[in-house]
């Protein structure tokens, strides 16, 4: 028999547990928190940013991989942590990818679709910026846009549905 035989499964995190007290347990957790802070501390510019991405590219991967209707103008919002990544203004961004900053502005305000050509200067862009830090599918843009897409039009089905129904007619065979 182990020797060890005070140690419990962890239910919640599934990890054996070796702290004797709730008080040993939240000391060790403390330590962990400072130590964690600590490290953030002496992180540069360079390597915030590339968290910042790293962070960005698993929650869209995360976000594509759900089997739930999600929020439909996700596209937009991951646009918007993308460019605060980088920029302090957003028209900095537009400067960047050579489009007018109202334009960007339009999209990200929902007042205006994205076409494709600026999809494909966000895919160039993140292309270049994902080049020397991680393995990114710059096609991941469009499937934020057109998963968005989807997601609204069965989502809005009652809306549509029914006057396009009238135009539909099935002949017999």
């Amino acid at each position: 028999m182990n020797k060890e035989s005070n140690i419990t499964l962890d239910n919640e995190f599934g990890v054996d547990s070796r702290y004797h007290s709730q008080n040993e347990k939240d000391q060790d957790s403390i330590s962990l928190l400072e130590s964690r802070l600590a490290r953030m501390k002496n992180l540069n510019k360079e390597q915030i940013i590339e968290a910042k991405l790293f962070q960005l590219k698993f929650q869209m991967e995360a976000f594509l991989n759900l089997n739930s209707i999600k929020k439909s103008q996700q596209f937009v919002e991951f646009l918007k942590q993308y460019i605060e990544i980088f920029y302090a203004q957003k028209s900095d961004f537009a400067i960047d990818i050579n489009i007018q900053s109202n334009l960007l502005s339009k999209i990200l305000n929902h007042h205006r679709e994205p076409n494709e050509e600026f999809l494909q200067r966000v895919m160039i862009h993140s292309e270049k910026t994902f080049k020397n830090i991680t393995n990114f599918n710059s096609s991941i843009w469009y499937f934020l846009y057109f998963y968005g897409k989807i997601q609204n039009s069965i989502s809005n089905q009652n809306e549509w549905r029914p006057q396009i129904e009238k135009q539909v007619k099935l002949t017999p065979i």
